[in-house]
């Protein structure tokens, strides 16, 4: 009998990926895929599995080092969020219409809502877009056994895969039986073949319709032989209504209808949306009146149906341009399509009443208590007020609760919006100070290239670099200034950033006690005075270990005077730490202690001057 663990949906595409053979493993975190690499590791360390595990410095590195490995004939495979494929999106497009030598996985994990996203595109699209084929699967369990499959599928046709699940997969947790045998690796040796490896437009016009000739191939194939995950539930009365559902949504309209115990209704769910199965799909919407297709995000599915005069899904707006198909949101669809009113017991429980009761006042997302980045936004917004606030993604994003931050687009974003700022105001004869946000790991991601040219063109901002010593936001993964690497015993080696910013150029570049204010806000005017003179740009690194590091720091335990405190809520609107607390009663501050980690960082920021150290008993 095979061995099941309870494993995270990550977890469980971690463990097949070893399991089938994988001998390279790259990625760069981002939620909702950042447990897989160092799940990756891990089995591969339990196994001592022969598998390279590497974290590259931002999605392109990390796509190009596995396909590369592809090229040499390794089985291979890259983890990236769904924007971050926005970013692998050069070298995915062009080494898509490639002949790989060995096998290559891509797994994009989609974040539809979104929970912790800027936005909620459908990496299905990107796969539809490059012509490589995509799988979708509908849980943990589909997942884990989607990888072995979508190997073979890339080595029989030397074509890149996609494998495609979404934030309710990744985090799910799932009883799963993992292969209990490793597969052998593929023998490597690169064939030194420009024809093959190089995308000149000569060549490209030979290889593009060999690409599509070999995705038909791989659509006959879905049609026939993968039936494991494209299949017909048909129902046991005459179907008032056929489904074609596709990933969570299938899951969740199984879910619906079971509740409803309905047995009216057909289901054709598809595991491979791209490229679809389409004579499968279009045979079951022509034996239907009426069709209504369930998918995440965009109607991909829906758009590759042949005849769509009865079908309706998003492009008719019978289905939500936007978030998630939730059972909820599926169960009112089907309330609309079947013109039939849900049983009564589908009726969702009314919560409010009981959240009253219990006194719970919902909280927004902040920064947490002590966190370094509170420290050095107050001592920015304090020493230049009037300034311009570009920022990055990442956890300091949340510095928008404290004014701090103006806008915020992508990856690397920081800097190159400063330059545009700056540009902007130059040729209207404008000065205007620009002090920018980015985090140390989103820094080495992107921003470099960014800082490289307004170095090189002459644009004066201030780049404040918060470094955390982490990738908070997305669990804590190493990155290049840390030198860690994922597997056990592999070390790699710290890239020192204060060189890294001189070399690229950069001449005023200081290091600040993000904890002290009183430094920070000298050092901002200073870096703002240096840049607007020289007209280039200068560079703060406001350094402080990210506070879930659990780092060792001295305790200072903090306490409000009440008799000075007027109310005036700066420390809450301007600061906006989680341990002060302002009661609307009496219009005072007092420290919460189920959150003040005793941290200090407080103390200056009251105009009365009403917080400070609490005297030892």
């Amino acid at each position: 009998m095979e061995k099941k663990e309870l494993l995270l949906g990550n977890e469980a595409i971690a463990g097949a990926v070893v399991a089938a053979g994988c001998q390279v493993a790259t990625a760069y975190p981002g939620t909702p895929s950042s447990e897989i690499l160092p799940a990756i590791a891990r089995f591969a360390d339990a196994q001592d599995a022969e598998i390279a595990v590497e974290w590259g410095a931002n999605e392109k590195v990390a796509y190009e080092m596995a396909v590369s490995a592809a090229f040499a004939g390794a089985r291979a495979c890259c983890v990236m969020k769904h924007v971050g494929l926005n970013v692998a999106a050069d070298p995915f497009m062009t080494t898509a219409l490639y002949e790989l030598e060995g096998g290559m996985l891509l797994i994009a994990a989609d974040d539809p809502g979104p929970h912790s996203s800027q936005n909620e595109q459908d990496s299905r699209f990107f796969a539809m877009f490059a012509k490589v084929p995509c799988l979708d699967p509908a849980d943990a369990a589909e997942a884990a056994a989607m990888v072995a499959d979508a190997y073979a599928l890339s080595e029989r046709y030397g074509v890149a895969t996609v494998l495609r699940p979404t934030t309710r997969i990744s985090h799910s947790r799932q009883a799963i039986a993992l292969p209990s045998v490793r597969a052998d690796g593929l023998p490597v040796k690169f064939d030194r073949n420009p024809a093959r490896w190089c995308p000149l437009p000569a060549l490209v016009r030979i290889s593009h319709p060999k690409h599509i000739a070999r995705l038909e191939k791989i659509r006959g194939e879905f049609e026939t032989d993968w039936c494991r995950y494209n299949y017909e539930l048909p129902s046991s009365k005459s179907a008032k209504l056929g489904v074609i559902a596709s990933g969570i949504a299938f899951a969740s309209l199984c879910d619906v209808l079971k509740e409803w115990g309905r047995e009216d209704v057909d289901i054709l769910k598809i595991g491979t949306p791209f490229p679809l199965p389409g004579t499968m799909a279009d045979a079951f919407v022509a034996r239907h009146e009426r069709v209504l297709v369930l998918e995440e995000s965009y109607p991909v599915i829906e758009m590759q149906l042949t005849d769509r005069t009865n079908v309706r899904g998003r492009c008719d707006g019978t289905v939500p341009g936007a978030g998630e198909l939730l059972p909820e949101v599926i169960a009112s669809i089907l309330t609309e399509v079947l013109g039939e009113e849900p049983p009564k017991a589908d009726v969702l429980p009314d919560f409010a009443p009981v959240i009253k009761d219990l006194h719970l006042a919902p909280r927004k997302p902040q920064l947490c208590a002590g966190c370094p980045h509170r420290s050095s936004f107050f001592s920015i917004r304090r020493a230049l007020p009037n300034a311009i606030n570009p920022s990055d993604i990442g956890c300091y994003t949340l510095g928008i609760n404290q004014k701090g931050i103006d806008t915020s687009v992508c990856m690397g974003a920081a800097v190159t919006v400063s330059s545009g700022f700056f540009l902007a105001h130059e040729v209207t004869g404008q000065s205007r100070p620009i002090v920018a946000t980015i985090g140390d790991s989103t820094f080495f991601h992107m921003g470099v290239p960014g800082l490289l040219s307004a170095v090189y063109n002459r644009h004066a901002f201030v780049l404040c670099i918060l470094d955390n010593s982490s990738t908070a936001m997305t669990g804590g993964q190493s990155h290049p200034g840390l030198g860690d690497k994922p597997r056990r015993d592999d070390s790699g080696v710290a890239v020192d950033l204060e060189q890294l910013v001189r070399g690229c150029g950069v001449a005023f570049v200081e290091t600040v006690p993000a904890y002290d204010h009183a430094v920070g806000v000298d050092a901002v005017k200073r870096a703002w005075q240096h840049a607007e003179a020289q007209r280039t740009p200068a560079v703060l690194i406001f350094r402080h270990p990210c506070m879930l590091l659990r780092r060792p720091q001295p305790v200072i335990p903090m306490t409000v005077d009440h008799e000075k405190c007027v109310g005036c809520r700066y420390c809450i609107d301007y600061f906006g730490c989680p341990g002060l607390h302002f009661d609307e009663h009496t219009k005072k501050v007092s420290i919460d202690p189920l959150y003040c980690i005793s941290c200090g960082t407080c103390e200056p920021v009251c105009p009365q001057g009403a917080i400070g150290k609490r005297e030892a008993n």
